[in-house]
């Protein structure tokens, strides 16, 4: 069966339906929902139920659209203040340590084409090549896998994860586009090699600035009588910078990160709206681009390179990663023992190897069917080794941490332009000493009890509510910043010590 123009719907919508049920199932036991999506591609595919997927094109096109919201959508969600305590490593190894795994990985695949028992056969810059597009680590792997996990990092580890992998595919992306290139012109010199990463960084850095606070302004200033439409808005900016940046020969992947990271950190009018909206758009394209490299790719082509592809897998797990990030993380020597493993074991593949891999096809390189086979076999290798295993490791190098819940248990949410925060305390004993009324609680100037939690019941609190030990009260405070830990406990004590006064 083909994809026409009658049946697209009616296939792509069980192809989804049954991706999200899988994918439920199998997130019960550990197993990466974005390998899951990836499987059913598979099996529906030309090897299974028959579903005849094959342009290579196509699915570049879905998987540059697909990381273009991706990136987006994690740069709104990085935490600037998150970030700047490891902002130096975290490039570090987004760079460097992008370019040693490829070197390294490289050399070893050159190694391994040397031997007469292998079945592959490449020249070092083919294999240097097959490398760098799998150099990075996947954005959307670490994103979903990271943020699915109930667990909080020690060290600043999870921002510091994040921030590699979003900010480490434009240099794959280079460096698979200057390898093509050098093959398809016999050699490049240093030179133009150096103009190319130049303009790539400093168009792409500089686009994603300007265009994400263009966003921004355009946001806060326009007015529109239907809320919906802003979202929308800022996705037709995410395409346009994207490809005006690619137009200016910059890094459209870096662009989008960097422009989304502003619209996360600045004030920006239907903030929530926007994040909401993105997150949603981003797990669709997620699962849809899952699917089509699981249509693209012919399970039985994987059989003939397994031997090979296990081999480089599990030299990229064991020394290829390790070795690059103990090489980056040198000069960073607050940076423990412990978390260097941790991130050296965090370097998962996933669609974007795969995409990358589709450019060698796209410009008929020769060995490019070996270099995407050996790719996607890889990329499945690490989804289950690393993917499944990142809670044991954390839990084995003692790096996790219970996660702080967020939000509030009322479901509670006020616009970030009210500039006025949330938080919770639970009544006990000593709050109820000389009055059991919230006449009789002193609540700092500038604090309200908005709601009252008793069990299941939410209710309407006033001076003569009688309130219950294990209540849980919900205060709205005028604070310029969010309340931290410190300052609830503060007001805790204040209501505390004015019932006993």
């Amino acid at each position: 069966m083909i994809f026409t123009a009658e049946n697209i719907l009616l296939i792509g919508s069980i192809l989804l339906f049954v991706s999200i049920v899988v994918s439920k199932t199998g997130y019960r036991f550990g197993v990466p929902t974005l390998l899951l999506f990836l499987f059913v591609g598979m099996i529906f595919g030309s090897d299974g139920f028959g579903l005849q997927f094959n342009d290579t094109g196509d699915a570049q096109f879905i998987g540059m659209v697909a990381l273009s919201i991706i990136l987006f959508s994690g740069g709104m969600d990085t935490k600037y203040k998150e970030i700047k305590p490891i902002i130096a490593p975290g490039i570090v190894l987004s760079t460097f340590g992008v370019f040693f795994t490829a070197l390294f990985t490289g050399l070893f695949i050159f190694f391994l084409s040397g031997m007469s028992w292998t079945n592959i056969h490449l020249p070092i810059t083919t294999s240097l090549l097959l490398a760098a597009t799998m150099s990075s680590t996947d954005s959307a792997s670490v994103f979903a896998i990271l943020r699915s996990q109930k667990m909080n990092l020690k060290e600043n580890l999870r921002p510091m994860l994040e921030l590699e992998s979003g900010s480490n595919d434009p240099m794959a992306f280079m460096l698979t586009i200057v390898l093509i290139q050098f093959i398809e012109s016999s050699g490049m010199g240093a030179g133009q090699i150096a103009l190319s990463f130049v303009t790539q960084f400093v168009v792409g850095g500089v686009a994603g600035y300007i265009f994400g606070k263009l966003v921004i302004f355009i946001v806060n200033k326009i007015n529109m009588a239907n809320a919906s439409l802003y979202p929308i808005l800022v996705l037709s900016f995410v395409f346009f910078t994207f490809a005006i940046t690619d137009a200016m020969k910059g890094n459209g992947y870096l662009a989008v990160y960097i422009a989304g990271i502003l619209v996360g950190n600045n004030r920006m009018m239907y903030r929530k709206e926007i994040s909401s909206f993105m997150d949603g758009f981003s797990w669709l394209f997620q699962i849809i681009m899952f699917l089509t490299l699981g249509l693209l790719v012919n399970p039985h082509e994987l059989l003939t390179i397994a031997p090979v592809a296990i081999l480089i897998g599990v030299f990229m797990i064991i020394l290829g990663r390790p070795l690059s990030v103990f090489l980056c993380l040198l000069p960073f020597r607050k940076i423990s023992l412990n978390a260097k493993h941790f991130v050296s074991w965090v370097g998962l593949r996933g669609a974007v190897p795969i995409i990358f891999a589709t450019y060698p096809v796209m410009h008929d390189v020769p060995g490019a069917d070996v270099i995407f086979n050996i790719v996607f076999f890889i990329t499945i290798l690490s989804l289950v080794i690393q993917g499944t295993s990142i809670s044991f490791v954390a839990k084995l190098l003692h790096l996790s941490t219970p996660l702080k819940e967020e939000g509030n248990q009322f479901g509670v949410e006020l616009p970030e332009e009210l500039n006025t925060h949330l938080f919770e305390i639970t009544v006990n004993d000593a709050m109820l000493k000389h009055g059991n009324t919230l006449k009789y609680m002193s609540v700092p100037q500038g604090t309200l009890v908005m709601l009252v939690k008793r069990g299941k019941q939410f209710l309407i609190p006033n001076g003569s509510l009688v309130l219950h030990i294990d209540d849980v009260l919900l205060l709205i405070s005028e604070q310029e910043k969010a309340i931290s830990d410190e300052a609830v406990q503060k007001v805790h004590v204040e209501m505390h010590t004015d019932t006993e006064n």
